[in-house]
């Protein structure tokens, strides 16, 4: 279904109601189904924006999952810079333009998405959403948005493209041949059509607060873990009994070609294998064996994205893991610039630090042809499930949409930088 309006009251735009571009797709246009929207289910009609999902998170969700989820590294310099970047800039929008025919979609890899938005990737997102991944898989695909699957989900990769044809694929990869080769192999066989290599996790970076907070992988069942579940029991009855009730013990799906280790298994560690070790010859052997379209994610050094787009690869994601990996590494924004200008035709994507309509539109202005979220949306999911989800989604894409008409544009490629004004840093 398209991301929906609500009927909150006479303020909402009559054509927010509408199907995302109002006239039927072009070939090849991944839209939403064209059918009228709904008004907001009661519980979810007071989620004016995608902040107010992470407070009703902090409440729904044990602490550890809480943490997990919103927690970066170490000090959580980089974590506050993504956010922070966008405040760097102000608009500056025309007017007397008849934004009358304007509409959000873009065209991404021969695909036309209805909003220049996706969902990112998430590791163990089914632990503090109920089938978090398949939620993510249907939501998406009924919006005309993609989603990509984490290496880390707990749910079977051709279980997810089945729910959500046009999924993408996001690899955790040790520099390993033999483990490379069959995962690629795999991951075609299930009609995944983008894989996105993530390349900014040598090692495991030092969270701190997932110490803090109790939460650790493998699990490691404790009173502690007890009691956060039995003192969250909407979470402890419909996420985690839910689960083990109907799936059994979650498994990690996807790191390689066979099924990885339990969530408890104390070899979860020896299975991730030397990420270490991985470079750019098996980039290399990556874009030879697959034949759809190759991303590489972690991207902030515009010398990296020069040397991906001489390995061949279609695009990258400039990106620091959302705050999660180096403290202090620069926030996407600040290189996105210089990365445009090594593009040389790859597209360049962009998430970390993305809440606002706003947000998204100075990331367009700035050269990225697409961006990621991926907080929002699963707090969202775990709050509210599917529903939950189509809200958030829809209340972004409002957001664009009425940006768009006051910064005087109908289409985004009209966008940028001549719409932006540096109003500090530099």
């Amino acid at each position: 279904m398209a991301p929906e309006g609500d009927t909150r009251g006479t303020a909402r735009d009559e054509e927010l109601h509408q199907p995302i571009g109002g006239v039927a797709p072009p070939a090849g246009t991944v839209r939403a189904e064209a059918r009228p929207a709904r008004a907001v289910p009661r519980h979810l009609a007071g989620f004016l924006s995608l902040e107010d999902f992470e407070r009703a998170a902090k409440r729904h969700l044990p602490r550890m999952l809480y943490g997990f989820v919103s927690g970066a590294v170490e000090t959580d310099a980089s974590l506050r810079a993504n956010r922070a970047a966008f405040q760097d800039w102000a608009f500056l929008p025309r007017v007397l333009v008849d934004v009358q025919p304007r509409h959000t979609e873009v065209e991404l890899f021969g695909r036309r998405y209805a909003a220049p938005f996706g969902i990112a990737p998430m590791g163990a997102s089914a632990l503090s959403a109920y089938r978090g991944d398949l939620v993510f898989a249907r939501t998406a695909h009924a919006a005309g948005i993609p989603m990509i699957l984490s290496a880390s989900s707990l749910i079977r990769l051709e279980e997810v493209q089945e729910a959500g044809p046009g999924a993408w694929y996001q690899a955790y990869l040790p520099g390993e041949p033999g483990r490379i080769i069959p995962l690629v192999d795999r991951v075609a066989a299930a009609g995944y059509e983008v894989f996105v290599l993530t390349v900014d996790v040598p090692v495991s970076s030092n969270r701190e607060n997932n110490v803090r907070n109790g939460y650790s992988l493998p699990l490691r069942p404790n009173p502690r873990l007890f009691w956060e579940g039995v003192s969250h029991p909407r979470w402890l009855l419909n996420t985690a009994l839910r689960t083990l009730w109907h799936h059994g013990m979650p498994h990690f799906e996807n790191m390689d070609a066979d099924r990885g280790p339990p969530v408890l298994s104390p070899n979860l560690i020896r299975q991730v294998g030397r990420r270490d070790g991985l470079a750019w010859e098996h980039l290399a052997l990556i874009r030879q064996r697959w034949k759809g379209r190759l991303l590489v994610k972690g991207v902030l050094s515009a010398a990296d994205a020069a040397l991906a787009r001489e390995h061949g690869v279609d695009g990258v994601i400039v990106s620091n893991h959302g705050g999660r990996q180096l403290d202090g590494a620069v926030a996407p924004l600040e290189v996105l610039p210089e990365i445009v200008a090594e593009a040389g035709g790859m597209a360049v994507l962009l998430d970390g630090g993305i809440r606002r309509g706003t947000d998204v539109l100075k990331a367009l202005a700035l050269g990225a042809d697409f961006v990621f979220l991926g907080r929002p949306f699963l707090f969202a999911t775990a709050v509210g499930g599917e529903a939950g989800l189509r809200h958030a989604i829809t209340l972004l894409w409002e957001e664009i949409h009425r940006d768009m008409a006051m910064l005087g544009i109908n289409a985004l490629d009209e966008l940028g930088p001549e719409f932006l004004r540096r109003v500090r840093g530099g």
